[in-house]
């Protein structure tokens, strides 16, 4: 009877205890970097609110995943519903995605199926929940899901989600970008970054008339037919398809160089005088891995474009806002003549724009002679998420922040690594970063192509069932923001940790 007494009292203290912890955790006053926001852009879209930069909450967690487990119960790591989702997208679309990294091939082993996402954090439709270092390739900079972003697409939506006719939001969004982005002074609003490096290369041989284009190896400017090339073996290489159904004459005109190699572009220049429209470029290679510009890599490309009255094309569909408010062309001091943006201008909604001096934009139809139209361009939905967006972006300490997150995570990610003997490199600028299981430098996409990628897949995995989803390729980017916490930093160092004394 006494061991009955015992074991009832032992049980209850538990219950007590538990729910008393709960309490506590509602009570506790998040951490974080924080500031007063307000604001409005004039046309009924109000933007006041407290940032915080751990938005996600341990209430929201816990009421999202709908766990079957106690708080003191780990949950087993499975993919089993999210198998069974891949296995039958399959039978509905090619390779089971609708792009093509998403496939998991690069890194093997199950894709994740995604549930949900809010603040710095995800879900799968198994219940799994993972600090995310992709955001949606870059658009969720102030974190998945801000609250104020969607009051403001709820109230949007009340007046409707398409016009197919202009709308004052494209107004407030093309100022406010104007107004960051040195070279632009007039822009175009498209639906994609592919679109946007479509419509720009267009634009730049419509103003140069000249038709042949320079872009470098392992630089990504969306799937049109130029931009799919392989660079060849040789200084100044002529492009050819790097996909069937390209033809070959679409890929003529495109010359093609090593990332940081300012000779080879000398070279191409004399070996084409006065027939190159332009270059284009990421001024911070996002797509094959984190490759950065040496020091003087930059203003060289600009010397020579000027010496050879070619167009300079910034590609910051990638970069811009994100390395500072007025993108990679004001972190480096550079101006080109053209710039290309995407993702975060439109908030985690379908998004582009193109823009650069007023009498290059000029061409552009119907000011000028060269065609380029879209449906849902300048779609109040994304233009309202982009300024919002925006906005949040241009409050002080803002690139700070991201700075301080993202070094500490990069400089964690690689003093593990090389603590338990890997060979890895890795770099970083504000909220975007990377890192290679070579030991570097990385200069280029030859470099990057070092990287032990079988490596690299059997760490995503092990990393995957430790609460972390970096982009399921070696030659992709990560992405931070202002919704990680340190606390996401520190669990992902430790989760590094035990992951490379596994592999």
């Amino acid at each position: 009877m006494a061991a009955h007494v015992v074991l009832y009292l032992y049980i209850y203290s538990l219950i007590f205890f538990s729910i008393f912890k709960q309490k506590k955790k509602k009570k506790k006053k998040k951490k974080g970097m924080a500031g007063s926001f307000a604001g409005s852009v004039g046309i009924g879209l109000p933007c006041s609110t407290k940032l915080s930069h751990t938005t996600t909450s341990r209430s929201f967690r816990f009421s999202r995943v709908k766990m079957a487990v106690t708080l003191d119960e780990k949950k087993k790591f499975t993919l089993k519903k999210s198998e069974e989702a891949f296995n039958a997208a399959k039978e509905l679309m090619p390779g089971g995605v609708n792009s093509p990294v998403r496939a998991f091939k690069s890194v093997g082993g199950q894709p994740i199926i995604i549930d949900s996402v809010k603040g710095s954090h995800m879900w799968d439709i198994d219940g799994n929940e993972y600090v995310d270092y992709v955001g949606s390739w870059g658009p969720a900079i102030i974190g998945h899901a801000d609250d104020e972003v969607l009051a403001a697409l709820a109230e949007t939506m009340k007046k409707g989600t398409s016009f197919g006719a202009p709308c004052l939001l494209e107004n407030v969004l093309a100022e406010m970008v104007i107004s960051a982005v040195p070279s632009i002074e007039m822009v175009r609003f498209v639906n994609s970054g592919t679109e946007a490096c479509m419509g720009v290369l267009r634009l730049a041989r419509a103003f140069t008339g000249k038709e042949k284009l320079i872009k470098f190896e392992g630089c990504y400017h969306g799937h049109a037919d130029p931009f799919l090339v392989k660079a060849g073996s040789g200084v100044a290489t002529l492009g050819l398809p790097d996909s069937p159904g390209v033809p070959k004459a679409a890929t003529y005109e495109t010359l093609t160089a090593p990332f940081n190699d300012i000779s080879a572009v000398e070279s191409i220049f004399n070996a084409n005088k006065g027939e190159i429209a332009a270059i284009i470029l990421e001024p911070v290679v996002g797509n094959s891995g984190f490759i950065a510009p040496k020091p003087d890599f930059l203003n060289a490309i600009r010397k020579l474009t000027k010496e050879n009255d070619a167009l300079l094309i910034f590609d910051e569909v990638m970069t811009g806002f994100r390395l500072s408010y007025g993108g990679a062309q004001e972190y480096f001091g550079i101006t080109p003549d053209l710039t290309t943006l995407g993702k975060i201008i439109g908030g985690g909604l379908p998004v582009g724009a193109y823009g650069g001096r007023r009498e290059i934009m000029e061409m552009v139809a119907p000011a000028g002679p060269m065609y380029q139209a879209g449906t849902l361009s300048g779609n109040p939905l994304a233009m309202t998420a982009g300024i919002h967006t925006l906005k949040r972006l241009k409050e002080p300490g803002t690139y700070e922040y991201l700075d301080k997150i993202t070094s500490e995570l990069v400089e964690g990610l690689v003093a593990a690594g090389k603590k338990a003997g890997h060979a890895i490199c890795g770099g970083y600028i504000n909220g975007m970063f990377g890192f290679f299981f070579t030991d570097g430098p990385v200069y280029n996409f030859e470099d990057a192509k070092k990287s032990d990628t079988a490596k690299f897949g059997r760490f995503y995995r092990g990393m995957l069932e430790q609460g972390v989803y970096f982009a399921p390729s070696q030659f992709e980017a990560g992405f931070t923001s202002l919704a990680h916490t340190s606390e996401d930093i520190q669990h992902t160092i430790a989760a590094a940790e035990k992951v490379f004394k596994q592999i």
